[in-house]
């Protein structure tokens, strides 16, 4: 382990995607909530694109020929579909051990993620990392992504300069979080989005597995 000081006090990641191997499952639910109530399925890419954003926000766009009074019934038939494979999610294998060593150099470690609070706290619950991050903001209890509120409210939280705060996602979204909330990211290519589009928004690196970032971070956060 690097023995190099800090260079990041708070490193924030992104939930699915990033640490949660849910990228598949998420876009098959959004089409088939749009397909249940009668609108024109997006793509694959259109429905991954949105991954990350606030639910409201993200079936909206998946779905621009749903009327709006039909949003309701489309997030119900997404947490369904969702809900119906959540027990087949799992971490990305590494993730365990990225986040003890992580702990070991005492980084504060939080989630930021489009994820509602109900969502969040089932599914750490589910795979055992109560404890693990010392804090989290989701888009119901903030703002949706790329608004940088989530990452303004953890910063105050444990008093961490945006200098001294990394964020690390697998989406434009993510990124151009970070940006506004003028911190420095790490991009991961292994989720939601293509990479070729990360370079516009200036993260420090673009990992291309979880082995990779977390060689990347020990030796450089």
């Amino acid at each position: 382990m690097s023995s190099r000081p800090r260079q990041y006090d708070l490193i924030a990641f992104d939930w699915d995607g990033t640490l949660f191997d849910s990228t598949a499952i998420i876009t098959r639910s959004i089409q088939e909530a749009v397909r249940d109530v009668g609108g024109t399925v997006p793509s694959d890419r259109d429905a991954s694109y949105v991954i990350g954003m606030a639910l409201g926000q993200a079936l909206a766009h998946a779905a621009p020929d749903v009327p709006p009074e039909r949003y309701p019934a489309l997030g119900e038939r997404y947490r369904h579909h969702y809900t119906a494979h959540q027990n087949d999610l799992s971490l990305f294998s590494g993730v365990l051990e990225l986040l003890a060593d992580l702990k070991g150099r005492h980084h504060l470690l939080a989630v930021a993620t489009g994820k509602s609070r109900r969502g969040l706290d089932e599914v750490l619950h589910t795979v055992a990392l109560k404890g693990v991050f010392d804090g989290s903001r989701t888009a119901d209890e903030t703002a949706g992504k790329p608004h940088p509120r989530m990452l303004n409210e953890l910063m105050r939280e444990f008093g961490v300069e945006p200098k001294r705060t990394l964020m690390i996602g697998d989406t434009t979204h993510d990124l151009q979080m970070a940006l506004n909330a003028g911190c420095c990211s790490v991009g991961v290519s292994y989720g939601a989005h293509e990479p070729e589009a990360f370079h516009a928004l200036q993260p420090l690196h673009v990992a291309h597995s979880v082995r990779e970032l977390h060689d990347w971070l020990l030796k450089n956060a």
